[in-house]
């Protein structure tokens, strides 16, 4: 009985043995998704990735210039730069202050001072022709020797002259300063020779002195020295040259004359066609130096 039982057992279906393999699990029916759950997307296609952006010309340059990357010798040349442009604008400025004078001033003084131009132009032109005039006779001459010595001779009075060991007459004006108050220095009289001298004045006497290239003004305890000499006002200049031109030369705007009267100082110019200039240097002979002329 018991033998049948178990025959019985083992083929009743849905059942097996112990040892046998058992019936497969079924599978679990798609349902519904579970509240709470976000079901898996499926994998889609990869999105391109975005090109890189080249940057714009502008771009690299501003990331050039900054931050600023200077060498040693960039920055020496910017130093270099900045004193030329600022020795420039001093300049400038400078010159635009000394040209205040000549824009206020009047239509005939501006014409004045350009006739004088042209006069130091003319004195310069006409010396070059006497130099090259020299010149030619010089070397058309029959007799050179003769002419050289007769040339010697004329340049030796016309040093003479420059250096003041020979008397000299001429075409000229006398200026005279006269200073009641004792305001004028050394300074502006010796203002007073360089325009003087500037306009073509050939010899100059001031008083007693003779005025020659290497002549000195100082200020002493009891008035001004010239060359170590006393000289009290008035303050005569006796001037060999063209007085058309000396007489304009110290009436020019801020010129001698204007600075003499800020000074409260007369300056009284006079034209002459005869002015003696006689007052001597001594000749000092060198006691060493010989000409070196064969």
């Amino acid at each position: 009985m018991s033998d049948e039982r178990d025959d019985e057992r083992d083929h009743r279906p849905g059942t097996g043995s112990a040892s046998g393999p058992g019936p497969e699990p079924a599978e679990t029916p798609a349902g519904p998704t579970s509240p709470g759950r976000i079901p898996a997307e499926p994998p889609g296609p990869t999105a391109p990735e975005p090109a890189l952006r080249q940057p714009s010309g502008r771009q690299r340059l501003l990331a050039g210039l900054w931050p600023p990357r200077a060498s040693r010798a960039q920055l020496t040349v910017a130093v270099l730069l900045f004193v030329l442009g600022l020795g420039l604008a001093i300049q400038v400025n400078t010159t635009s202050d000394n040209g205040g004078t000549l824009r206020g001033a009047r239509q005939e003084d501006l014409v004045r001072i350009l006739t004088e131009v042209d006069n130091r132009t003319q004195r310069l032109e006409d010396e070059k022709r006497g130099l090259e005039t020299q010149r030619t006779e010089l070397q058309s001459s029959s007799d050179q020797a003769a002419e050289a010595l007769k040339q010697t001779r004329q340049k030796e009075q016309q040093l003479g002259i420059l250096a003041g060991t020979v008397a000299a007459e001429g075409p000229g004006i006398t200026l005279t300063v006269t200073d009641p108050h004792g305001a004028v220095a050394a300074d502006s009289l010796l203002d007073t020779l360089q325009e003087l001298r500037a306009a073509g004045a050939e010899a100059i006497q001031i008083n007693a002195v003779r005025v020659v290239a290497d002549t000195y003004f100082t200020d002493g305890t009891d008035g001004v020295l010239i060359d170590g000499h006393r000289v009290s006002q008035p303050y005569v200049f006796k001037v060999i040259g063209n007085p058309q031109d000396l007489e304009p030369a110290l009436n020019i705007p801020g010129g001698v004359v204007q600075t003499l009267e800020k000074e409260q100082a007369t300056a009284d110019v006079v034209r002459s066609q005869k002015i003696v200039v006689d007052a001597l240097r001594p000749s000092n002979q060198p006691d060493y130096a010989r000409s070196s002329s064969r």
